[in-house]
């Protein structure tokens, strides 16, 4: 009993959470502001786009697999889509999702077909498919920003769960769109957890082998990962276009390193086989708490990559040194 109380102080998890507790009591202690509820609205719009992309990244990354493409494919989905609403006067939210969706469902299918059935290497195919999406977006949809977004379409950035006015008399509202992250979390937890496909994503990113002997279809799988990422990155690329109220063909790029480093840093393995959907969104929240809140106690902006790069360091140093002792005590 004393061993499993032990393991569950000690696992990665937990010490993100020891993290955060400990890094949040010093930003408390040395800016009050940080102390109030405020705080919960700012970091969950801040963590909004950042946990949908980091869902799709973590199922990846469990499969063995990883996903450099997700930013590329929000962009041009969202941004083409976005062009298109505007030519056509459309003004319609599901629409704008749907048609961004198929979109990055299609480059998903690319990702898919290069991995599972021309067995490229995961980093080179999502890479060359980031490329040729982000060249497609500069080269045929050219590089203007829109402000008039659609009336019903903005109206989803207005849309408000509730309101919080701090001390100072300043109101905070928590927008609805954070309930869009929240339901692909629970569905992720549900699909990992009690499905076979679920076993099957685990299974591959253990060991493909062992995974194909045991029955599974390694490459149907892999065509399901891929395609359902590239669809859930089209959905964070118009969720931030509607949240920003703006479209730009770059918003997000570069975002990849900082997303799988919110997913390594929550224990998922960068070698696969094991992650949880529970510690993606404490990495998230870990990296959202340094991103945002270290200017608040003195630190220089320009200090805060120092500091995020070093989260990323020792997260990864304590999930692989987990994973070894995993591995020495099962050969005993």
């Amino acid at each position: 009993m004393r061993t499993q109380i032990t393991k569950s102080l000690t696992t990665n998890e937990a010490i993100v959470v020891y993290t955060i507790v400990v890094l949040s009591a010093v930003i408390g202690y040395i800016n009050p502001a940080f102390r109030e509820f405020s705080t919960v609205i700012t970091l969950s719009r801040a963590m909004l786009v950042t946990l949908i992309f980091a869902v799709l990244e973590m199922v990846v990354i469990v499969s063995g697999g990883i996903d450099v493409s997700f930013p590329a494919i929000a962009c041009f989905s969202s941004y083409a889509t976005l062009r298109l609403i505007l030519a056509f006067d459309i003004d319609n939210a599901l629409f704008f999702y749907a048609v961004a969706g198929v979109m990055g469902i299609v480059f998903g299918l690319v990702n898919a077909f290069l991995i599972a059935k021309m067995e490229l290497p995961a980093l080179i195919a999502t890479l060359g498919v980031s490329s040729v999406a982000n060249g497609a977006t500069l080269a045929f949809l050219g590089t203007k920003e829109y402000s008039n977004i659609p009336e019903s379409i903005d109206k989803l950035s207005k849309t408000f769960l509730f309101s919080y006015t701090n001390s100072n008399g300043i109101t905070f509202q928590m927008t609805s769109l954070i309930l869009i992250p929240l339901v692909l979390l629970i569905l992720a937890y549900v699909v990992l957890r009690y499905t076979m496909l679920g076993r099957g994503i685990y299974a591959i990113g253990g060991d493909r082998f062992a995974a194909r002997i045991a029955g599974f279809n390694v490459t149907k799988i892999q065509y399901i990962i891929y395609m359902t990422a590239g669809f859930l990155a089209a959905v964070g690329g118009v969720t931030y276009t509607i949240l920003m109220r703006q479209g730009s063909p770059q918003n997000l790029m570069g975002s990849e390193m900082m997303v799988i480093a919110a997913v390594v840093v929550g224990g998922t393995r960068i070698t696969g086989g094991h992650g949880t959907v529970f510690g993606t969104l404490l990495g998230v929240l870990l990296i959202a708490i340094v991103q945002n809140n270290l200017i608040m106690v003195g630190v220089p902006a320009h200090f805060q990559s120092f500091v995020v790069g070093l989260i990323i360091v020792l997260g990864t140093g304590i999930t692989s040194v987990r994973a070894k002792r995993v591995a020495n005590s099962s050969k005993v």
